[in-house]
């Protein structure tokens, strides 16, 4: 499977259509954009159907709208940071390490030698294609905590990642992912590595809305079995807030 390919351009996927829509009076940022996208596709304000909004606008868009499907209205508006607007993978991958070492730092002086934090930014293609696959899994998971991903929704979701993809062991993945049970244990175990439990964790940040119940106790009972330390976690959402933009 390509995951690494396909979460890339996910988290690419606001860049162009940012610059096409400046100037537009709809809510700012990647999140505006977004939620506008899954609001036509679930029939909400100022709708039309997903293939209507996103006709012409080529794999960008496409892309933006499977994004914007799996956040939802509520969730896609707080994000308009620049990691996920203009980075893709490897920017949170930076903020994982950013995160990671900033917390290795804070435990000098302890018996935990300092390493350099292998992130997904920095490793070679087969083991940062295992670290995408993780990241896409939590992220599916963090958007189904609030239950709003329906069986339409879902379909859509599926017909746009197909559109862009074009893996059909990706799209049974996916499919799969979608239509099991929320497990936060099931999610976590996809963590071989700490790093890839920071990045997983903070894929999971980004998509959730901590105002929520449900959300932020799914956010809590994933950190708990990822066994991220306190202060790990912590700085993990940390560096997460300086990333968001609040339209």
């Amino acid at each position: 499977m390509n995951t690494r390919g396909l979460l890339d351009q996910l988290l690419k996927s606001g860049q162009d259509l940012l610059q096409q829509k400046s100037g537009s009076s709809s809510p700012g940022g990647l999140g505006g954009l977004l939620g506008g996208i899954a609001g036509g596709a679930s029939g909400g304000k100022g709708g039309g159907d997903l293939g209507t909004l996103l006709k012409g606008a080529g794999g960008g868009a496409l892309a933006a709208g499977a994004l914007g499907l799996l956040l939802g209205n509520k969730s896609a508006r707080k994000l308009g940071g620049k990691a996920l607007t203009y980075g893709g993978l490897a920017a949170l991958g930076v903020i994982a390490y950013k995160a990671y070492g900033n917390w290795q730092a804070q435990q000098q002086g302890t018996a935990q030698p300092r390493v350099e934090p292998q992130t997904v930014d920095r490793l070679p293609a087969p083991q940062a294609e295992l670290h995408s696959q993780a990241i896409l899994k939590a992220l599916v998971a963090a958007a189904k905590a609030d239950g709003h991903v329906d069986a339409k929704e879902r379909q859509l979701i599926e017909e746009q990642i197909g559109a862009l993809a074009n893996d059909p062991e990706l799209l049974r993945w996916l499919d799969a992912e979608l239509n099991k049970p929320l497990d936060p244990g099931e999610v976590a175990r996809a963590a071989t590595t700490p790093e890839m439990a920071a990045e997983m964790y903070i894929a999971s940040v980004l998509m959730v809305d901590e105002e929520h119940f449900m959300e932020r106790a799914y956010l809590e009972e994933l950190a708990r079995q990822l066994k991220l330390d306190p202060s790990l976690k912590a700085e993990l959402e940390a560096q997460v807030r300086q990333e968001l933009v609040v339209s």
